[in-house]
């Protein structure tokens, strides 16, 4: 399983390429990294991450919600007569009044307009009255007023039917985005491409919803839609990277100069840079969006998108980078065609390594092709079309060398540049 390694850190010939220093390579994507020549160790970490995550999935679960799992939120500002309301003296004053801890307890906004909420089961009128009376007497909430009163101390009720609403509206969604997203790849690209992309998208799913679990991130409505979101990422950069090994092995059966896996490799690096750069630069805005949904407004939807965004990011960048493309190769070369092409290749360059080995003018008759160079590829390329371009020209003078053997005089006869007068 190693042809990809030929052409990622050496030339034709098998001699180690050190030209450059690593960021250099990187930036003008030469092949120098071999991602898909050491495929099966990706798998091998991936598949484990994803035994990790489904593991936490089935035994530990998620830490739904109030809109999934339903109860009762208290809210009142976070003010107080004696100063600001922190979350632990509301979380002491609901446990004084019910001898629970509630489920959750936050504050939300900032300045004047901060509030705390207080989440915990569903609640009857009885228990909900006793809170804010307890609230109310310890904590003295202030009004719009200045003056503090019960009042402002506000409660509602969730229904867990709503939750499962979102939740099967955002299964349906997934399910007709994998639809379509299949239809795609397949008509654009080829069915090994829509194969490893689904792959890569799934992987994404399982690893955000699994960090999720492990973590335990309180999963709101704001995380199915960030969810869905980060799927059109992953899509994108994986589509980004199989456009350029389209390219690559365009007529790629018709030569022998690098097999489907190096030409696959070349283009992921060719297009790692971008990745990580798009990736980077998607980043800081939802960086910006976690710090400003914690820092400033206090945890909220803002938080709860930004959240699952960051995770799916990064789980779908390094998919798309160390995963999408190695699935792709591993798919062809079960081909029998890419097999003889890459058996092939192996020949022609054990070839090459005899002739040079035994002749150093080989190195001049224009053989030694890096594999891992556009250039040299091109010009080899156009090398061999102009000769076989010249084979195939028939006699353009038959008439001539006809006359040479009738009329030595007629076709040695050459223009004088005389004019006759």
């Amino acid at each position: 399983m190693g042809t990809g390694g030929a052409g990622a850190g050496t030339n034709a010939v098998g001699e180690a390429r050190t030209e450059g220093s690593v960021l250099q390579r990187l930036y003008t994507g030469t092949g120098a990294f071999d991602i898909v020549g050491h495929r099966r160790r990706w798998f091998l970490a991936f598949g484990a991450l994803l035994l990790i995550c489904a593991a936490s999935i089935g035994f530990k679960g998620f830490n739904f919600g109030i809109e999934f799992e339903g109860g009762t939120q208290i809210q009142m500002p976070a003010v107080g007569a004696d100063g600001p309301i922190t979350t632990d003296e509301a979380s002491e004053a609901f446990a004084d009044a019910l001898g629970s801890n509630p489920s959750e307890t936050q504050q939300v906004g900032v300045g004047d307009a901060a509030s705390i909420q207080i989440r915990s089961d569903s609640l009857d009128p009885a228990e909900v009255a006793e809170v804010k009376q307890v609230l109310f007497e310890q904590l003295q909430p202030l009004g719009a007023n200045g003056q503090p009163t019960e009042q402002v101390i506000s409660d509602s009720a969730v229904s867990a039917s709503w939750g499962g609403e979102i939740s099967q509206q955002a299964l349906i969604a997934l399910a007709v985005f994998l639809v379509l997203v299949t239809i795609f790849l397949v008509i654009y690209f080829e069915k090994w491409m829509a194969v490893a992309a689904l792959v890569a998208l799934l992987h994404d799913v399982v690893v955000t919803a699994g960090v999720y679990s492990l973590i335990g991130f309180e999963v709101s409505p704001a995380t199915a839609i960030g969810l869905l979101t980060i799927l059109g990422y992953s899509l994108y950069d994986t589509v980004v990277v199989f456009d350029k090994v389209k390219e690559n092995t365009r007529g790629l059966l018709n030569l022998t100069r690098r097999t489907y896996a190096e030409a696959a490799n070349l283009a992921l690096n060719q297009t790692l840079m971008r990745s990580i750069n798009t990736s980077l630069i998607t980043l800081l805005p939802v960086v910006g969006l976690l710090v400003i949904g914690y820092i400033l407004l206090g945890s909220g939807t803002l938080q709860d998108l930004a959240l699952v965004l960051m995770t799916g990011l990064i789980a779908g960048t390094f998919s798309s980078i160390l995963l999408a493309t190695p699935i792709l190769v591993e798919g062809k070369m079960r081909n029998p065609t890419y097999i003889k092409h890459a058996e092939k290749v192996r020949a022609r360059r054990e070839h090459q390594a005899r002739k040079l080995n035994g002749s150093a003018a080989g190195a001049a008759d224009g053989d030694d092709v890096d594999p891992g160079d556009d250039e040299s590829l091109s010009a080899e390329l156009r090398r061999e079309k102009a000769f076989s371009a010249a084979a195939s020209v028939p006699d353009r003078h038959p008439k001539a060398r006809r006359g040479e053997r009738t009329s030595g005089r007629r076709a040695s006869a050459r223009p004088t540049g005389k004019r006759k007068r």
